[in-house]
């Protein structure tokens, strides 16, 4: 048994900040939480050989989490993504956001959902809900918004994020989390872009240089962002105008509507491959980001990380989607009397 000094817990028992919450399974799995932005902190692995390996971006102080600003881990919300020019019209109505990034809304501004600190309003072991109210005209939006995530590590090592909202007024929602994965350790300075990626979806949306999209997606065929045979992310890197212009893929997926979304939509590979995710989900399009602008951004025990430090893969509703109702996908609009209920699942192997 080790010996501790006082105050002293066991590595697998610290907790990176005072007030997180520590759900687990009994396989070992144990991922750790803070109501400050609903945040998703970490995920730790045992894998067979005694490791318990880190697949999370992270920080270890509430000062890092709130002064970084790549979004590690938060619930990002009402909004996720980009709003062209920090507007959309509704019902003949025009709403100004919060332009943030080049004239434009990014993750619906910078007092967000990431910002706020959400009551938890259930907990078991293997289970936490945050919940929050978001007033009429919060960052812009119409709409009283009640708004609730939970998250549940289940006995299939899964991390099911599960979200709710309801509003009062027509209001478009689109509610994500943006994790940074890194299955070789997050914390040991890998780089993302050596995992094998598959993602099964047919069509992407290109932007501008600024994240706006031009307007009609694009078959991947035959292009760098075909992923529908796994390859190593690397391996088409920079290969395009479109990537070139945001230094690697920050780009949406649009997935087939007649798809089975108990199936999987993507395949994360470590490239040791001891450890593989997979995610499933209920929302019409996925986000991926290879943490191109992720230098500089604080990590944990004191460290930075590098660029492609981490890879995202946010569920949601396509970027600016309020301007554009002609693409094929559900509305994004919520309305009274409807209820937004979303799931998307990360489901390890090791």
């Amino acid at each position: 048994m080790q010996n501790l000094h006082a105050g002293q817990t066991p590595a697998d028992e610290r907790r990176l900040l005072a007030d997180s919450i520590v759900l687990r399974n009994s396989q070992g799995m144990r991922i750790e939480l803070t109501a400050l932005g609903a945040t998703w902190l970490s995920c730790r692995l045992p894998l067979r050989d005694h490791e318990q390996r880190e697949v999370l971006l992270g920080v270890d102080s509430e000062q890092d989490l709130l002064s970084q600003q790549a979004y590690l881990g938060m619930t990002i919300g009402p909004y996720a993504n980009r709003i062209a020019n920090a507007s959309f019209a509704l019902e003949g109505n025009q709403y100004s956001l919060h332009a943030n990034e080049h004239g434009n809304c990014l993750h619906s501004g910078d007092e967000a959902f990431h910002t706020r600190r959400w009551d938890v309003s259930g907990q078991k072991d293997n289970q936490v809900r945050f919940s929050l109210v978001s007033p009429d005209g919060d960052s812009g939006f119409p709409g009283r918004l009640q708004v609730s995530v939970t998250y549940t590590v289940t006995e299939e090592n899964q991390v099911r994020i599960e979200y709710h909202a309801i509003s009062d007024q027509p209001t478009p929602v689109s509610l994500t989390s943006h994790a940074y994965f890194n299955l070789q350790g997050a914390d040991k300075g890998h780089s993302c872009l050596d995992h094998r990626l598959w993602l099964d979806a047919d069509e992407f949306l290109p932007i501008h240089d600024n994240g706006i999209p031009l307007g009609a997606l694009q078959d991947v065929s035959g292009t760098g962002f075909d992923f529908r045979q796994a390859k190593q992310i690397r391996r088409d890197l920079m290969q395009d105008q479109q990537q070139m212009a945001v230094q690697g893929y920050d780009h949406a997926y649009l997935f087939r509507a007649n798809r089975d979304v108990l199936q999987p939509v993507a395949t994360l590979t470590a490239p040791d491959e001891q450890v593989r995710m997979h995610v499933t989900t209920t929302m019409p399009a996925i986000q991926l980001y290879t943490g191109n602008w992720l230098k500089g951004t604080p990590g944990r025990h004191g460290k930075v990380c590098s660029g492609y430090a981490g890879v995202a893969l946010e569920t949601q509703f396509l970027p600016d989607s309020p301007n554009h109702p002609e693409w094929a996908q559900p509305s994004c609009i919520l309305r009274p009397g409807q209820d937004y209920h979303h799931t998307t699942c990360y489901q390890f192997e090791f």
